[in-house]
């Protein structure tokens, strides 16, 4: 009676297995688990950490801030290279602006209406004179005077006129191309200093979950660490291994079937096969299968947000299990 019990209890605990070892179509599924990429995001430079806008667990979508570092020294160097773009805009506005300003052509104009008086004046001593030196009653030399005043009068005004003309006109084109060559440096400049005060400030560069904070705020963060770690879901992939000799019956874009404890059963498409074979790996805890050659393969999962990183799953082919 005893041994038909024992027999009994084997029967009924080899039936039970019997789900975890085929599938509905006969199939024995491959064990694996759920493999995930981390990204470990961090500040280019060092700093103290003054907010941290995540916590762990937390689901953030693309572009949600992530944190920030102190960011003071960024700020001045934004400020002074505002500044200094500004100056150098105005200088190409006087570079290319008239030479004079508009109160200092008028002056010239007033003397130019002078100058102009003074030669009209100076014509009408130069007429008189001839005729005296003609009627005989004025000498040579009074004509010469007034001959060379005349002249002296002509020629202030052309300098009047020419002070006028000058100062209307841009600087010269060296002055020009070396206020424009200065004012495209202090744009790239402040480019520049934005730049690095927008690296201080930290997005999520896709939709996942915080896995991981490793500073808190107040912190000092060094060169090259990472502030939080971040999952994206498409960063989720099933791992498993096909022996040798089935290796033949996968390919990649294939669609498989993922089970596992405590979940929807899922489809996945192979993204890669390994060339080379290896050893069953130890998390497969398999010891007849220990000493075969398998082949590493890879599948990215229809549904990755219902799977959690190291779960173990089993992979059916083809049909669904």
């Amino acid at each position: 009676m005893k041994r038909i019990l024992v027999i009994v209890i084997l029967a009924g605990a080899a039936l039970a297995a019997l789900p975890f070892l085929f599938s509905g179509n006969g199939q024995r599924p491959y064990r694996g688990w759920v493999e995930a990429d981390t990204l470990f995001i961090g500040a280019e430079s060092a700093g103290r950490l003054e907010r941290l806008d995540v916590a762990e667990g937390q689901a953030v979508a693309a572009g949600a801030p992530l944190f920030r570092l102190e960011a003071s020294g960024e700020e001045a160097a934004v400020a002074a290279a505002r500044a200094a773009l500004a100056r150098s805009q105005a200088e190409l506005d006087l570079a290319e602006a008239a030479q004079k300003r508009p109160e200092e052509i008028d002056v010239l104009r007033a003397s130019e209406r002078e100058a102009a008086a003074r030669l009209e004046l100076a014509k009408q001593d130069l007429d008189r004179t001839r005729v005296l030196v003609e009627r005989g009653t004025a000498t040579q030399a009074s004509l010469d005077t007034a001959t060379a005043t005349e002249a002296a009068n002509r020629a202030a005004l052309d300098n009047v006129r020419s002070q006028i003309i000058l100062g209307n006109l841009p600087a010269r084109d060296e002055q020009l191309r070396q206020a424009k060559e200065a004012l495209a440096a202090a744009r790239a400049d402040l480019a520049s200093a934005e730049a690095a005060l927008a690296r201080r400030s930290v997005a999520a560069p896709g939709e996942g979950s915080i896995e991981t904070v490793y500073y808190r705020t107040g912190e000092v963060v060094p060169t090259g660490r990472p502030i939080v770690a971040l999952l994206p879901p498409h960063n989720i992939r099933i791992r498993f291994f096909v022996p040798e000799t089935e290796i033949a019956r996968f390919s990649l874009g294939q669609s498989v079937r993922v089970a596992c404890d405590a979940c929807e059963p899922t489809e996945a498409k192979i993204s890669f096969i390994a060339k080379n074979a290896e050893f069953t790996p130890p998390e497969i805890y398999s010891l007849e299968e220990r000493a075969k050659l398998v082949y590493r393969v890879e599948a990215i999962p229809a549904g990755p947000k219902a799977l959690r990183p190291g779960q173990p799953v089993d992979v059916f082919a083809g049909a669904r299990p």
